[in-house]
């Protein structure tokens, strides 16, 4: 498979150094992924990195590593100047040929969790059926920065163990809609999607995708959020409380029914 082409920004450049510097001949790969790869940045997409290691992450590592991506990563939310925010997920080697579920990252550094690296906590290995779907999507879509293909190394997800990730995250998404509601929304869109299909598309794709089969006024809900993430319109979601809940409700009962199937 023939991967794609891309200017990498400096701040991947960076943190790929860095990680070099770190774990040297025991950094066996490193990947970018997500929107970056499958459909381009959008205002405020983050910059996806997957790294894989073989050897153990002491204590003194993840410190240096917190330190470094907090200084790297652009904060919450991107103001469309300067540095993007960075998630990196790092797994062991040993990790992929186990193919535990849900699949462990022994370290995730994300712009959500800053206030607690800055306040002095070790990120620790961390099982949640998202790494799951994260490591089936960049097994199909990522670009290797170091190492082999992502198809080379990466294991194969079984639908099996995709559709029992779905599932297990629903609850999660529903819990976290205060607040979140444009992410939540075209998360359920993407799960729908590939509830579905079996594919993997990006959040765009799928709510335009998942919006002809919606009644109103939960179409205009999708459309209000899918153009908020293209920048196109400010979220506002005020005025929308009631239809929110109703659309998500209906997006979880539709998932549920096509992943009893």
């Amino acid at each position: 498979m023939k991967e794609k082409k891309i200017d990498i920004p400096e701040q991947v450049q960076s943190i790929l150094d860095m990680s070099r510097s770190l774990f040297g001949e025991k950094l066996i790969a490193a990947y970018l992924h997500g929107s970056i790869v499958t459909g381009g940045l959008k205002p405020q997409s983050d910059i996806d990195l997957l790294l894989i290691i073989d050897c153990p992450l002491t204590d003194e590592k993840r410190k240096i590593f917190i330190d470094f991506l907090l200084q790297v990563s652009g904060h919450h939310p991107f103001c469309g100047l300067g540095a993007r925010c960075i998630e990196v997920i790092l797994l062991q080697k040993s990790e992929l040929a186990m193919l535990h579920f849900p699949a462990q990252a022994d370290f995730i550094y994300g712009e959500w969790l800053r206030e607690e690296f800055e306040a002095g906590t070790i990120p620790m290995p961390v099982s949640d059926p998202e790494i799951t779907l994260l490591l089936a999507q960049a097994r199909q879509q990522s670009i290797s920065l170091h190492g082999p293909a992502a198809i080379e190394l990466l294991p194969e997800i079984s639908s099996t163990q995709i559709r029992r990730a779905m599932y297990d995250i629903l609850p999660v998404l529903l819990h976290s809609l205060d607040g979140d509601e444009r992410n939540v929304l075209l998360t359920l869109a993407r799960i729908w999607h590939t509830a579905a299909t079996g594919t993997f598309v990006t959040k765009d794709m799928a709510a335009t995708w998942v919006i002809p089969n919606l009644p109103e006024p939960m179409k205009s809900v999708l459309v209000h959020a899918r153009e908020a993430y293209l920048g196109t319109i400010k979220d506002d979601w005020e005025s929308e409380k009631f239809n929110i809940q109703k659309t998500v409700k209906y997006f979880n009962e539709q998932i549920i029914i096509l992943l009893s199937k």
